[in-house]
């Protein structure tokens, strides 16, 4: 279970991501290759799952070897709740700066990996600890 600054508003147990933002998630990667490609995760917690139902973009620089978004420029009122980036190479294991960013953006994070498919997609926590979650 999840904890954010010891409020209980911000506690699940379970993590769904609705199968609309999955494929585009894979979509968005395979057009992006060789280049990576990020964004913010837009969702809310109610009754203990965090569901996430889509995807916010905003502007940025990216290259195959990473990328940045500009978080400053991301309304507030979008619900974001974490992050999606791509890694133009089979490794999906966060990098120094992706740990970083982990620690200070949200709750979730996802990592997608070639070949860009389900199965090289893997969920992280604000800590950077491989974190499960279900499509639905």
């Amino acid at each position: 279970m999840e904890t954010i600054l010891g409020n209980k508003d911000k506690n699940f147990q379970e993590i769904l991501i609705e199968r609309d933002v999955v494929d585009e998630i894979i979509q968005i990667a395979r057009q992006s290759h060789p280049l990576e490609f990020v964004a913010m995760l837009e969702g809310k917690i109610k009754n203990g799952v965090l569901r996430i139902d889509g995807l916010v973009f905003s502007s940025g620089d990216r290259s195959n070897q990473g990328a940045v978004i500009n978080t400053l420029m991301i309304p507030i009122t979008t619900g974001t709740v974490g992050s999606v980036h791509s890694h133009p190479g089979p490794n999906a294991t966060p990098s120094a700066a992706d740990l970083q960013f982990f620690a200070k953006k949200g709750l979730f994070h996802i990592i997608i990996a070639e070949p860009y498919i389900e199965g090289s997609m893997i969920g992280y926590d604000t800590f950077g600890r491989v974190t499960s979650f279900k499509i639905v």
